[in-house]
């Protein structure tokens, strides 16, 4: 079979793949070596893509209610009530809530007909949680919202600082591309981050500063610079609009000794971090979730962007501020107005804007205005203002701040229509109306990755069932509510032409982005397309995308951090885990990426640990003044004291703790409208558990176990089930399918196991314990897929010996602790480059070297 050259589904990165398809629903994926993004590498979530394209779970028909729908009723009924509602009560009681996990011809559909149809500027999207401080800040700064740097900028930087980004993580092939620029020419790397991650691990140096304070450091940083004679005062002259009193505003209280104190940290490791900066002139500052979800999210942004324009470090090789978006098309949806506070093609709400665009589309009711970000528009919808909302390859009942109010508001409104590839979520059981979309190898189009590089996305597979593309769904939409000559769209080709069109649109060079010669390339040529990327090297000619065609410094002061409230004395920060995506619908299927981090935990400083009575590995409940939700805790010094660590992948479908999303505060950042995830005031308490243990199944259970704590785990032919409650274990047998029952109880160690046999095979095993160890998975696992059971199941273990592989750290190849921690004693091998040759670990897309550097370091020690 003959590879497709497509785009990974998940991050900004943009990786190129090849996948080959080798069965109805099998593909074998590979990276692509000519795509400028990965160069052929891909991270533990792109290459184990091939474990997530099956049709479990998936929603395959339209769905009005509980019954299935034909296609035509249900769009007729979507375009009705859409209708009626905007005849009632005007064009600003309906709303969209989309993703970027839509392609950019989805979006660019969906914001036309919304904003110049319906008439109004209430579409929004989930990037808004996560880069919309970094689009207000470069609107602030370029007068456009263009990411001036790009992946090639990493080869040649002298010095790479890493701004509330944990890299190795969550941009893994970026972060291999850093430790290559490290390795071949000696790149300095800085992390500023509260948490020392693995990312910091492997840094020149790590700020952890406290949480909120990026405004001080960056300011800090520029006194520290003009101080230094390093401000290129020809530059500013030249390109950059100083207002009157900026230097006042910024260097007043930016004295080394006070940025250290503001920001926590140590007077001498501040003095190295600014005379490494101040030396250094080809500097790329990375900045990502740190720092923009924050409620001064804009602020830090523009501290940052300051700094670049001031001492000159823009628009050359190896100088840039660097943002790296999370997802695989939020840069596509920037493009084509996705956004509620953008129009199209980077136009903003001006009036001349409107105009245009109104002409370009022949609108007939252009919105004149921003619609409702995303907080706000929720909080309407709670309100009874939202009166139909369409929300669209996204999870809003997981992923909002103060989701347990988000998920009122979706039972209080009058019409909820969900686009999504899985049958159930917890948005979609709020539903009235369920539409089956296209997912990853199946859809058609284009993404755009962080450094603004243009890629297709190809599908591999038919569409399954009923299911169809998003572009297809919201046009026929349009067409039924009235306009069918403006959505007379056939395929995605002639929508990217229209987009490209728009682009260039009397621009006259206002707008850096721009795609002409695109507009008119046939179906062929767009079959064809190769990546490319817009814009060139942006500002490299020192013009701007302002008026006057020249940058603005913009004056930021460090906002005073509120005190340790009383009944909430800690600071929660939330993130992602390595090999996990979102909420978890598309990775939750791959058994090998379920493998790193299986539980949702709660990571805790060992001071905070032991001053609150919470062991490691136990339960702990954290509560905010919005809800609370139940983890198992991960005592860690890479922790600041004071400080939580949670993650935002677990949902009600896969857990019943791990919620985060209830926890945050709805409230954002006044200029971007991004909600501050980073920094909301907590409290935590140990949770008591009488007994532990785990199930593991053949066939997934219908609903969640009943108990305090359980976890779903996908591993190969089955599901793992972690176990815990404080009451009794006999509830756990209606997991238990029927079949023959073999079953061993030690009343002395209260520990009950159980296995489930059909044939000779198992289907089914519990293994519970009060005050007992409980056997290791891995081999209980592989018994599902045994033809015939083992007569030692209830040992939980083969005959005989037995080697524990631990806890794996290799995504990519499957290698646990145990088995790296006994290659280093044994092989003692030089590197990590030795472990690699030996064992394969960190071979693939690296982002376990960071762990297998400290685990090298470490060697007996941690052993023992």
């Amino acid at each position: 079979m003959m590879a497709i050259r497509t785009t990974c589904a998940y991050c900004g990165v943009g990786c190129g793949i090849l996948a080959t398809v080798t069965g109805p629903r099998d593909v074998t994926i590979s990276g692509d070596p000519d795509h400028p993004a990965n160069a052929g590498r891909l991270c533990s979530k792109g290459t184990h893509l091939g474990e997530t394209v099956g049709l479990d779970n998936r929603l395959l028909h339209p769905m009005i209610g509980r019954r299935r729908a034909s296609w035509d009723k249900a769009l007729d009924l979507v375009a009705r009530r859409f209708r009626e509602t905007i005849a009632q009560y005007g064009p600003n009681s309906v709303a969209f809530y989309v993703s970027g996990q839509l392609l950019t011809e989805d979006y660019y559909v969906v914001n036309k007909l919304m904003k110049g149809f319906i008439g109004s500027g209430n579409i929004d999207t989930n990037s808004r949680l996560c880069m919309s401080s970094a689009v207000a800040g470069h609107n602030r700064a370029f007068g456009e919202d263009v990411v001036p740097a790009s992946y090639d900028d990493l080869d040649v930087a002298d010095l790479i600082v890493l701004v509330g980004s944990n890299t190795a993580w969550c941009h893994p092939v970026v972060y291999q591309r850093i430790m290559a620029a490290r390795a071949t020419r000696g790149t300095k790397l800085v992390v500023i981050d509260p948490r020392r991650t693995e990312t910091a691990d492997e840094a020149d140096l790590h700020l952890a500063i406290r949480p909120g304070t990026d405004v001080a450091l960056m300011n800090g940083l520029l006194a520290w610079c003009r101080d230094a004679g390093v401000v290129d005062d020809a530059y500013l002259a030249r390109h950059v609009v100083v207002p009157e009193d900026f230097w006042n505003t910024v260097v007043e209280g930016s004295d080394l000794w006070s940025t250290a104190r503001v920001c926590d940290v140590q007077p001498d490791d501040l003095r190295r971090f600014l005379d490494l900066f101040a030396a250094t002139p080809r500097t790329v500052t990375m900045f990502s979730q740190g720092v923009n979800q924050s409620l001064a999210g804009t602020d830090q942004v523009n501290a940052i962007t300051n700094l670049h324009l001031a001492t000159g470090r823009i628009g050359k090789p190896g100088a840039a501020p660097f943002s790296i978006t999370g997802q695989p098309n939020a840069m596509g949806g920037r493009e084509v107005g996705g956004l509620a506070s953008t129009l199209a093609a980077h136009m903003d709400f001006a009036p001349d804007n409107v105009a245009r665009v109104g002409r370009f589309w022949a609108a007939p009711a252009m919105a004149t205005k921003p619609g409702l970000k995303a907080v706000d528009l929720f909080r309407e919808l709670g309100q009874g203002r939202i009166k139909a909302l369409w929300v669209m390859a996204t999870n809003p009942a997981v992923s909002m701040p103060d989701a347990g109010r988000v998920r009122e508001a979706l039972a209080g409104c009058p019409f909820v229509v969900v686009s999504d590839v899985v049958e159930t979520t917890d948005t979609s059981t709020h539903a009235h109306v369920r539409l089956p979309a296209a997912v990853w190898g199946e859809k058609d189009g284009t993404v755009t990755n962080s450094d603004r590089t243009i890629s297709r996305q190809r599908a591999l597979f038919p569409l399954p069932g009923q299911a169809k593309p998003d572009w297809w769904i919201v046009k026929e939409v349009g067409r039924r509510m009235g306009w069918p000559t403006a959505f007379a769209y056939d395929r995605p080709a002639e929508i990217w032409r229209e987009h490209c069109r728009l682009s260039t649109y009397q621009n006259d060079g206002n707008r850096l982005f721009a795609l002409p010669g695109h507009a008119a390339a046939g179906n062929a040529a767009y079959d064809r397309m190769a990546p490319f990327r817009w814009g060139g090297t942006p500002f490299a000619d020192g013009r701007f995308s302002t008026p006057d065609a020249r940058a603005r410094l913009v004056p930021v002061t460090q906002k005073p951090l509120a005190a340790p409230l009383k009944d909430w004395p800690l600071t929660l920060n939330t993130g992602r885990y390595r090999d996990q995506w979102h909420s978890m619908t598309r990775t939750g299927l791959s058994p090998k990426l379920a493998r790193h981090r299986e539980e949702p935990l709660v990571e805790i400083h060992p001071a905070d640990a032991e001053r609150l009575g919470i062991a490691d590995g136990a339960l702990a409940r954290v509560t905010t003044p919005q809800g609370a939700s139940l983890y198992r805790a991960r005592v860690a010094d890479t922790q600041r004291p004071g400080e939580l660590f949670v993650p935002i992948h677990w949902t009600d479908r896969t857990a019943t703790g791990g919620r985060t999303g209830l926890l945050p505060r709805p409230l954002a950042d006044p200029v971007s409208g991004q909600p501050g995830f980073k920094s909301t005031p907590a409290a935590i308490l140990p949770v008591a558990t009488a007994w532990r243990g785990f199930a593991i199944l053949r066939d997934a259970a219908a609903a969640l176990p009943d108990c305090l704590w359980a976890t779903r785990v996908a591993v190969p032919a089955g599901t793992l089930w972690e176990l815990a409650d404080d009451g009794d274990p006999a509830a756990l047998d209606a997991l238990l399918p029927a079949g023959v029952r073999l079953e061993a109880i030690d009343t002395a160690r209260g520990t009950r196991r159980v296995a489930i046999l059909l044939g000779e095979r198992l289907v089914a095993a519990l293994f519970v314990t009060r005050d007992g160890t409980l056997p290791p998975r891995d081999w209980l696992i592989a018994q599902l897929s045994a033809v015939q059971a083992s007569p030692t199941l209830l040992a939980g273990r083969a005959p005989g010996a037995q080697v524990d592989r631990g806890p794996i750290v290799c995504a990519c190849f499957d290698i646990g602790l145990s088995t790296i921690l006994t290659t280093i004693a044994e092989q003692r091998p030089a590197d990590v480059a030795a472990i690699g040759a030996a064992i394969g670990a960190g071979t693939n897309c690296g982002s376990c070297r960071p762990a297998l550097s400290r685990l090298l370091a470490q060697g007996s020690t941690h052993a023992a």
